[in-house]
């Protein structure tokens, strides 16, 4: 119950309502939503799909009264419980009260310098009568378990950074469910998770949303699972609403981020079976550039966040032109080991080492990260164009850096016009290119890729894997994907390593370690992937 009971749907009134909104840039150009009309019935959930850029963010944004930087509302209403939450009162009224938000970074919602029991106390006390502090810590406890995290005093005085990534997730949705909202606003609740946290997420969240006086918005990239708890399903297309209807037509077969059907489906145990019709025996295509010998090479590597250790005795080998994927659960220490690799976090012992046997001169940083989150990585006020031209302005004249900014946008399959534009009139997946593009101008022999394709959209996550599979091919670049993906490593990376707790579970052959894996945890990720791993194609023909 919340201390604000008018504000809540009543009755045949529906949870919120958009009606005719279109949002577009401040200094004018074409809108990121058109004419959006939509209806959340009460204690029901609507499911919103489309590619990244589509606008479906920015539509479950409005519900909340909020557009991103850059952004103005052109026309439109937007009614949550009959108020508006674009008025400064009425999202007072609302926010956390009536509606809560769970995207798909639970760092964005988390205190980091307050302890778990806290922030969620403080949710209790400002969205539900509670006051006396027996009450509030009753409530938290509350929460905590309904979101099959412990409750004990130990637990509650932890600090967000000393939990994992699927727990911290957890976490934000107790916040959320704080107060008990009657709208639901979910962004991608899962994108950023390994494959089994990801499921249970997913089973944990669809007894959330089996509630049936609380209504939900849910954004995802995933249509079985939209299918599977939704009643009705709204598809995007160039911020325009394409298409609307119920979800008991049947749902196409998934397809993973790398592109490819799952005709295939996993053998006994979630082992994808080798050998299916249609399975592609080449992968991607790519041939790795090793001519030139030499490798990037990690031994002995130990790092730690404070006291906390993290990684423990890592030792792995890439070969020049290559590509190798890192997998495991989140919180293994994939992030960490990826900004060791790139030097951006000193290890406690150990060396990481490029060497590359008759390289040319003249490159700069051999290994560069390129990291998950596009948006933070570039600054929202500044152009394309500025962002390129920072690092090429140091090696090039002004005439000879704007040519080699428009040919490494044409590398990441851009067009120039896009120098223009700032962070926040792009797609997803153009930001992600854009990133990939300033990465470039450092000429590293090494990309370092933590995660760049989990908040896309198949289609375009496959777009930017073909991204990299010519950046090999054409500039002979070195590959280390960090990725929950199993079918992108899978089809995009020659070796496959799996951390678990800081340490190499098991490494090989991406054909051996997918379909054959010896070590639990690799099975464990491999039966919980739902059928999105294939036939791993076998480069040794």
């Amino acid at each position: 119950m919340t201390g604000d009971a008018t504000a809540r749907p009543s009755g045949a009134d529906p949870a919120a309502e958009i009606r005719g909104l279109t949002l577009g840039p401040v200094q004018g150009g074409p809108p990121v939503l058109h004419d959006a009309r939509l209806t959340v019935p009460r204690g029901q959930v609507l499911g919103v799909v489309g590619r990244s850029g589509s606008g479906k963010s920015s539509l479950a944004y409005s519900l909340l009264g909020h557009v991103r930087p850059g952004l103005e509302v052109r026309s439109g209403t937007v009614r949550v419980a009959g108020l508006d939450p674009f008025d400064r009162a009425d999202a007072r009224r609302l926010r956390g009260r009536v509606v809560s938000f769970l995207g798909q970074d639970p760092a964005s919602a988390l205190n980091p310098a307050l302890r778990i029991g806290t922030q969620i106390g403080e949710a209790v006390r400002l969205r539900s009568p509670a006051r006396r502090a027996h009450e509030v810590r009753a409530q938290v406890e509350e929460l905590l378990l309904s979101v099959r995290l412990p409750a004990d005093r130990a637990f509650r005085r932890r600090l967000p950074r000393q939990v994992s990534g699927g727990q911290a997730q957890r976490v934000a949705l107790a916040l959320a469910l704080a107060g008990r909202p009657a709208l639901l606003v979910l962004d991608e609740p899962t994108s950023g998770l390994d494959t089994v946290l990801a499921d249970r997420m997913r089973g944990l969240l669809a007894e959330v949303l089996s509630d049936g006086d609380r209504a939900a918005l849910l954004v995802s990239h995933d249509p079985v699972w939209i299918a599977s708890v939704a009643h009705e399903v709204v598809r995007l297309d160039g911020g325009r609403i394409a298409g609307a209807g119920k979800t008991d037509a049947p749902v196409p077969a998934p397809r993973s981020s790398a592109g490819f059907p799952t005709a295939g489906g996993p053998g006994p145990g979630g082992v994808p079976r080798t050998g299916s019709r249609g399975a592609s025996r080449t992968g991607s295509g790519v041939a790795p550039r090793t001519g030139s010998g030499g490798a990037l090479s990690v031994r002995g590597l130990d790092a730690a966040h404070g006291r906390v250790s993290v990684l423990r005795g890592i030792s792995l080998t890439v070969p020049a032109g290559s590509c190798t994927a890192v997998v495991g659960p989140s919180g293994s220490g994939k992030t960490t080991l990826a900004r060791c690799l790139a030097g951006l976090h000193r290890p406690v012992r150990g060396s990481v080492e490029w060497r590359e046997d008759g390289a040319e001169g003249g490159h700069g940083a051999p290994v560069q990260l390129v990291a998950q989150d596009a948006r933070g990585a570039l600054n929202p006020r500044e152009s394309v164009r500025a962002a390129l031209m920072r690092p090429l302005g140091r090696r090039h004249s002004a005439a000879d850096a704007a040519r080699e900014a428009a040919r490494l946008l044409g590398l990441v399959s851009l067009d120039a016009d896009v120098l223009a534009r700032r962070p926040g009139e792009l797609s997803g997946g153009q930001r992600q290119r854009v990133a990939l593009a300033r990465t470039l101008a450092a000429q590293p022999r090494v990309l370092v890729c933590d995660e760049i394709t989990s908040a896309l959209d198949r289609e375009t996550a496959s777009g930017i894997l073909a991204v990299l599979d010519s950046l090999r091919r054409t500039l002979g670049v070195t590959v280390v994907m960090v990725t929950h993906d199993l079918t992108a490593a899978a089809h995009h990376a020659e070796r496959v390593v799996v951390l678990d707790a800081g340490r190499v579970a098991e490494a090989g052959p991406a054909v051996r370690v997918l379909t054959a894996p010896g070590h639990p945890v690799t099975r464990a990720l491999l039966t919980h992937a739902d059928g999105a791993v294939l036939a791993v194609p076998d480069r040794r023909r």
